[in-house]
């Protein structure tokens, strides 16, 4: 059979409605599979939302204006189903050939091209001056990395704005927060603000709300000509009327331009007044198969410079191009240009027919429509010389609060049944209500003067009375309906989640409160209730946990399981374990090897290291700051070549060493010790580094010391655990080379003092962190930072980072202002307090444990005997000794059965019963690894019983079941039955039931990748296709305990550690066979023989590869299209 071949959607232009148009194709597109999708962007950057451009300012870093992760592009790739290019501009259209041409010569076929070019940042090349040193646009990232690099050199001048529209706010906000400038001066020709969106009174409230701000505004005043000096920097303005007004900077925002260049040279028909490309209801060009949308796109004369029409244009087309087979097209219509947006900390909304009452009604409701009127008499004509025009079927209704600084005017039909449309300023949180019913056209149930004093004053919207066809987010042309269908499915389980999946609020932000509400009403009306219980051994959240454990002065996890525990006596699991402990941490602070919290404790905390993949540990000892000296570097190095560690410096600038046996690291620990040096934490939920730049130690722009409060920072913190670790960083000036915004807590050096960031991390979901105070004096940020942090290890939820925190927290970084810099709770002193007796009770885990003999016994390989031996091939690599990669497949073999296949069995005695003393008072139990001849056996003790399995897990082939969380259903303590598990001693005799595999038997969860395993049957909870030997077990009067086994050569050659160790020639061929071969690469490069660094070099071959046309190719070259 005959594979259809799918067809090539190229799209040009990767701006936010291209973006759209993409998700909505691919979605619509799923089952189908029709198109292949390539997109062109022209800027270097995916696509960013451009609507939030102002937020940069606050973080600079490009990444955090993503729509969406490089991640998420890179998913599509493997099936090809979307292809995307950056920093490539499509130079020319073959609508004959059905190609284009990329400056990079690349030339690529189409079956249907879409065009969602954009538009350009007016700039009045007719004004002398306009392209001098200093004047920019405001409409690209470029433009503010251009405008932040000039205002950093031009600091304490003033800077102009030209244009008061929604673009030229936006870019006075920019210039406010750059902060280089003393003076922000904005000029508008017309008579107030955003003329085209309010009337002269809503304007003229704005202007004073921005005013109060430190923005100038200049009304009625036209730009004639920018002044110059010698070198063509700017100097200042002169207006039309001569006036003039010095400045350093200026940024033109008075206007879009279509850009519809490169359509007009393809011979596509454009609008030859105002430009644009010119469409039909379908969005399509006078060229078959070549479509526009966007901003670039003309329909019916007019071109639409907001976001929502856009994502209706790309609603429309994407439909079209996927379900038009099996459903009637749809048309564009003349869209909604209701507005709602944050300008300067304004909120202002216009909505319907908005200027209706100044040049009529654009439509009336059918029932409102006036009847024709008698024609003007004579008279009238005569007097006034022209016919008068005719009044406005409209009433007008003006609501100003000048105390709160609110003004509304809405429109209505003059017998005030129907309303028209409106301005908003300071409430606007009846504006998606007011939208419905306007664009409803229904009859009103109330008198107009309730429904303009009817905003609601309680902080959030009620979404009960929306209907589902209502738009929410006019970003994104998201419905209710949309939100509740996907929260009804199950997709969403969150709001985040409603928001991946819908991109309702991911615009200007707007929504994002209703949207709130319509989840949360959702998800009770299905009565489910939205809960962040630990797991189902608990009907608390972490944080709920937390406070009983504090106020009550728990202190053991038997205790928490009584006093909060749904099943009274039960074991617990690897989520609510790990959890307890923490909370346990950073509580009371006791050795996490202690013996009454040690089972608690995660994979890495357990022997306070990383677990690396061959079993071994990594050792990383504190740098504070990544200050250090070069004594205690040749101690790291003495170390590591001792212990043959391989060593890295990591991204928060200290030196990891990997490959440390368990046997081995009290030894490491101690010479690390003896030289100075402690644990880092690396393996904890705790604070990891304090990364710092050299600031004012060193470097000439430094204005802080950045490493000074690095350390201290680092040493006041450091050991306190914490529900996920935490990162901080300290620039010393606004070059930020300590990278601190993208950091839990990260402190900017100014002039004043430091500006604090919080609330941002990397990882899966990086994000960058928000400012919580500005321009503090060192001796105020530690209060501030204490606060935060203990705030944050009482309130997150389980292993929740700070930035998913914050973003939970109710209205976000304003609450958290509140709570830490107002005391609105009334708990700062408890915050300090709290985390001032954590920082006074801190001890060094390492020096801790070696001097410890019960905790030093627990450093050994095997419990039954003193000899070693390796669970995974070694191999060299950049002259270096590391593990080699993870075989490809899992062992699949059926262990579980091998307990009906065994050739004969016998007791075997394996360990003393005295090992396990005490193993039933404590969580999780005690467990051993056993050595068997080649066989590694895991055996626990846990509540009286005793389980053994092999130590192999089947799924990477590790050997560590044993160091594994033991966990059990609840309410299964009572009447379960556990595979040769006994209470007390046997003679002998006993026979334990075989394994029964039913929900009252405990599993082991694996500390690498948590598959979990019935202790009882084998099998795997987490995949079907593995499982595990099981062994019966029981403990002796003559006080050792004894497991059933076969012969020893019979048992190696089932599970034996040489058979089942991942080795050499097992992994994959190594990723980079291809690149090496392309590149050449030997290693480390060296000086390439006759290379003559004094000597003049030929370098001629790029220029004879331009030279004979070879074109593209090479090793960077795009994909071959």
């Amino acid at each position: 059979m005959a594979v259809r071949q799918r067809k090539k959607l190229v799209v040009v232009g990767l701006g936010m409605v291209g973006f759209a148009f993409i998700e909505k194709v691919l979605k619509l597109d799923a089952r189908g599979r029709e198109y292949d999708i390539v997109v062109i962007g022209e800027e270097p950057h995916l696509a960013y939302n451009r609507v939030g451009l102002t937020s940069f300012f606050a973080h600079r870093k490009v990444e955090s204006l993503y729509l969406n992760p490089k991640q998420w592009y890179e998913s599509q790739l493997p099936e090809r189903k979307l292809d995307y290019n950056v920093n490539t501009t499509v130079t020319s259209i073959d609508s004959g050939k059905k190609n284009v041409t990329c400056s990079n010569g690349e030339v690529v076929p189409y079956d249907i091209l879409v065009l969602a070019t954009g538009s350009d940042a007016v700039v009045p090349r007719h004004t002398p001056g306009y392209d001098a040193n200093g004047v920019f646009v405001y409409r690209t990232i470029d433009d503010l990395q251009k405008l932040i690099e000039f205002g950093e050199a031009h600091r304490d001048t003033t800077g102009l704005v030209v244009g008061g529209g929604l673009l030229g706010l936006e870019a006075g906000k920019a210039m406010l927060d750059l902060g280089c400038f003393n003076k922000v001066r904005m000029i508008e020709g017309s008579r107030w603000v955003l003329s085209r969106q309010l009337d002269k009174d809503a304007g003229g409230l704005v202007i004073k709300k921005i005013t109060e701000l430190g923005v100038d505004i200049v009304l009625g005043k036209r730009v004639g000509q920018v002044n110059t000096d010698e070198a063509n920097n700017v100097v200042g303005v002169e207006f039309e009327d001569g006036e003039k007004m010095k400045c350093s900077t200026i940024c033109f925002a008075i206007g879009i331009r279509p850009r519809d260049n490169l359509a007009r040279s393809a011979g596509i028909k454009c609008a030859d007044r105002g430009g644009g490309i010119i469409v039909n209801n379908d969005l399509q060009t006078s060229i078959p198969d070549i479509y526009a949308i966007g901003e670039c796109a003309n329909w019916e004369g007019q071109c639409f410079g907001l976001l929502a029409p856009g994502v209706e244009m790309a609603d429309v087309l994407s439909f079209n191009l996927t379900q038009a087979k099996l459903h009637s097209p749809r048309v564009f219509k003349r869209p909604d240009l209701s507005t709602k947006l944050k300008l300067l900390g304004v909120d202002v909304a216009s909505f319907g027919d908005y200027f209706a009452d100044r040049d009529g009604p654009s439509h009336l409701p059918a029932k409102a429509a006036r009847k024709p009127s008698e024609k003007q008499s004579a008279v009238k004509t005569v007097v006034h010389g022209l016919p008068e025009p005719p009044v406005p079927p409209v009433k007008a209704l003006t609501y100003l609060d000048p105390f709160s600084h609110v003004y509304k005017k809405y429109l209505f039909t003059t017998d005030g049944k129907y309303l028209l449309g409106g301005i908003m300023i300071g409430d606007t949180s009846d504006y998606i209500r007011l939208v419905l019913t306007v664009k409803n056209q229904k009859e009103l149930d109330v008198l107009p003067s309730q429904l303009i004093l009817g905003a609601k004053k309680d902080g959030e919207d009620n979404a009960d009375d929306l209907d589902d066809d209502t738009q929410v987010c006019s970003c994104h042309n998201v419905t209710k309906g949309d939100m509740v269908a996907v929260v009804k499915e199950g997709t969403c389980k969150t709001v985040g989640d409603v928001k991946a999946c819908t991109k309702a609020g991911t615009g200007c932000g707007g929504c994002v409160p209703l949207v709130t509400t319509i989840f949360n009403k959702t998800m009770r009306s299905m009565g489910a209730e939205v809960t962040n219980y630990v797991c189902s051994h608990f009907n608390y959240s972490r944080a709920d946990l937390y406070t009983i454990a504090m106020v009550k002065r728990l202190k053991t996890f038997p205790e928490v399981m009584r006093e909060a525990g749904n099943d009274k006596a039960s074991e617990g699991c690897e989520a609510c374990k790990p959890t307890v402990g923490s909370i346990f941490a950073s509580l009371w602070n006791k050795h996490v090897m202690d013996r009454t919290t040690h089972g608690l404790q995660e994979t890495n905390d357990r022997f306070m290291g990383n677990i690396q993949r061959n079993g071994t540990y990594s050792v990383v000892p504190r740098v504070s700051a990544g200050e250090i000296t070069p004594d205690k570097l040749i101690v790291i190095g003495e170390v590591a070549k001792k212990f043959n560690l391989y060593t890295k410096i990591t991204g928060g600038q200290r030196i990891d060493m990997f490959g440390a046996k368990k046997q081995d690291l009290l030894e490491i620990w101690k010479a690390l010790v003896e030289g100075g040096m402690e644990s880092g934490h690396a393996y904890a939920k705790s604070l990891r580094t304090v990364k710092s730049c050299v600031g004012t130690t060193w470097c000439r722009y430094g204005v802080g010391d950045s490493v000074g409060m690095a350390v201290r920072l680092e040493e006041r913190y450091k050991s306190i655990r914490s529900p996920h670790k935490i990162k901080g960083g300290v620039s010393g000036c606004v070059r930020e080379c300590a990278e601190a915004q993208n950091k839990d807590f990260g402190l900017i050096a100014t002039e004043k003092g430091f500006n604090i960031f919080v609330a941002g991390n990397g990882g899966a979901s990086p994000k960058h962190s928000e400012l919580l105070a500005k321009d503090l004096p060192p001796s105020e940020v530690i209060p501030i930072i204490d606060r935060y942090l203990m705030f944050y290890i009482r309130t997150a939820d389980k292993l929740q980072r700070t930035a998913r925190w914050l973003e939970n927290l109710p209205d976000g970084i304003k609450y958290l202002k509140e709570v830490v810099l107002e005391d609105k709770l009334g708990i700062c002193a408890s915050l300090e307090a709290q985390m001032q007796e954590l920082v006074d009770s801190f001890f060094d885990e390492w020096a801790e444990a070696i001097k410890d003999p019960a905790i030093a016994a627990k450093f050994k390989q095997f419990a039954n005997t003193a000899e070693s031996m390796d669970n995974m091939d070694l191999e060299e690599d950049r002259d270096q000794t590391r593990p080699v990669c993870w075989a490809e497949e899992s062992a699949q073999e059926d262990f579980k059965g091998l307990k009906d296949r065994w050739t004969s069995t016998s007791w075997q005695p394996v360990i003393a019963a005295s090992y396990f003393a005490g193993a039933d008072q404590v969580a999780n139990g005690i467990s051993a690894n056993i050595k068997r001849g080649d066989t590694q056996l895991a055996l626990w003790r846990v509540k009286g019983k005793y389980y053994a399995t092999q130590q192999m897990c089947p799924h990477k082939r590790t050997f560590a079941l044993s160091e594994g969380f033991v966990g059990k259903e609840p309410g299964s303590e009572a009447n379960g039955t556990t595979h040769g598990a006994t209470n007390g001693a046997t003679n002998g005799d006993g026979k334990p039931k075989e394994p029964c595999g039913d929900s009252t038997s405990p599993w082991v969860a694996c500390p690498f990748h948590k598959r979990n395993f019935d202790l009882s049957s084998g099998e795997c909870k987490s995949d079907k296709k593995l499982s595990i030997a099981t062994f019966k077990v029981e403990e002796r009067t003559d006080g050792l305990v004894y497991i059933k086994l076969p012969l020893v050569e019979e048992l190696d050659r089932e599970l034996g550690t040489k058979k089942w160790m991942v080795k050499k020639g097992e992994a994959p061929p190594s990723p980079f066979v291809e690149l090496d071969t392309k590149i050449a690469f030997k290693g480390h490069r060296a000086k390439k023989p006759g290379v003559k660094p004094m000597m003049n070099l030929p370098m001629r071959k790029p220029v004879e590869a331009l030279v004979n046309g070879s074109g593209g190719g090479g090793c960077g070259a795009a994909p071959d299209w």
